[in-house]
């Protein structure tokens, strides 16, 4: 059972499908990408914990796959316990990363591992004083969001209420807590897919795909590629970083961890425990997409993670607000050499609103990254007659 079924969610039950699994998609709307290629298919509330027992109760699925953080996840923690439920990675693994304050601690406080400096607020007042030991600039994101939603960065005092307002819009569950970044001055951030799969011997192994480079608006991500160069020494200490927070969290399965990087030094920012935006461009770059690793960890098959090409991926956007879309120009985007798109099927555009992505390879990240960019811009979303 998929708890929400989007983009990333469709990709993953294609690939536990191919592999004879029977799969049920469930989302908080009709019609969501997952919902298209499921067996069967559940529409509620997953922030409601009755709601997702009752719906666990009658599936009784072998295991649980969270694929979005707004989950009842203390829900999923207790019915674990009671032995009613298996979740992946662990119900305390998507527990603690459904909101950037569990994962945070367990990465700063519990591991010791180098972060931003941070603080938690759940008032404006709050916000102010957390911002002054923090200092300027800074950047406040609800405590559970995704895709960006409600993070800013700001420069001074005068943007803070503002900043707090739309982090309260932005949140997905708790619209009034928020954490405070002292912002990093990076070289870049990568995105570093962590794979805990099985050997031979059943013993867990931990592997890693190449680095993932991305471009981010407004902490949306809208450009990603692999291989990013990395120093030797700033890749290990990122595989480093990656280890100690997946073995802890536990399980099985694909983990995407973001770091800031400048140098040699690397600080941990966020994980997903489950397959990452950024990483769609694996379905170009790899020899098995980020999508089949998680389906083959999960069931306890042996997984690569070796890349197959330089490749890159670019967003495409809704730009409209509408309640069914087209789009046209896809075979201009198809003839550009080594391209390929993904459109999601989103029952619903917005104007922000992923609706696709292009992918691409080439000799080189370079060469990859303008393609996908190009296709991208062919295609042109419109609003059916």
């Amino acid at each position: 059972m998929l708890l929400g079924s989007g983009e990333l969610g469709k990709e993953v039950i294609i690939a536990l499908q191919r592999l004879g699994v029977e799969v049920i998609a469930v989302d908080r709307y009709e019609n969501a990408p997952g919902h298209q290629v499921a067996h069967r298919a559940h529409v509620i509330n997953m922030t409601d914990g009755a709601a997702l027992t009752a719906l666990i109760e009658k599936e009784k699925p072998d295991l649980i796959v969270p694929e979005i953080e707004a989950i009842a996840t203390e829900t999923l923690v207790k019915l674990e316990e009671a032995g009613k439920a298996h979740v992946i990675p662990t119900a305390r693994a998507a527990w603690l990363t459904m909101n950037r304050e569990g994962i945070r601690r367990l990465a700063g406080e519990t591991l010791s591992l180098a972060t931003s400096p941070y603080r938690f607020a759940d008032s404006l007042e709050e916000l102010k004083a957390a911002i002054q030991q923090i200092g300027y600039p800074c950047v406040i994101k609800p405590v559970m969001s995704s895709s960006g939603k409600g993070q800013s960065k700001i420069d001074g005092p005068d943007e803070i209420e503002a900043a707090w307002n739309y982090a309260a819009a932005g949140g997905r569950v708790d619209a009034g807590r928020v954490i405070v970044e002292g912002f990093i001055d990076f070289d870049y951030e990568i995105t570093l897919l962590t794979v805990r799969s099985l050997n031979e011997n059943g013993e867990t192994i931990t592997s890693f795909c190449d680095p993932i480079g991305h471009v981010q608006v407004k902490g949306d991500y809208v450009e990603s590629w692999q291989p990013h160069p990395m120093p030797n020494g700033a890749l290990e200490k990122s595989r480093d970083i990656a280890r100690k927070v997946t073995e802890n969290l536990g399980g099985l399965g694909l983990f995407g961890v973001e770091l800031f990087v400048k140098g040699d030094m690397v600080w941990f920012s966020e994980v997903s425990p489950r397959p990452h935006d950024t990483g769609m461009v694996t379905m170009v770059s790899q020899v098995q997409s980020e999508f089949e690793l998680h389906a083959k960890a999960i069931l306890g098959l042996p997984v690569n993670t070796a890349l197959k090409t330089p490749g890159a991926s670019a967003v495409i956007y809704g730009q409209h607000d509408a309640k069914a879309i087209a789009f046209d120009g896809v075979a201009d985007a198809l003839r550009i050499p080594g391209a390929d798109i993904r459109l999601f099927g989103k029952p619903e555009s917005f104007q922000r609103r992923r609706m696709g992505v292009a992918l691409a390879s080439g000799d080189t990240v370079e060469t990859a990254r303008i393609r996908a960019k190009q296709a991208a811009a062919k295609v042109k979303p419109v609003i059916p007659q």
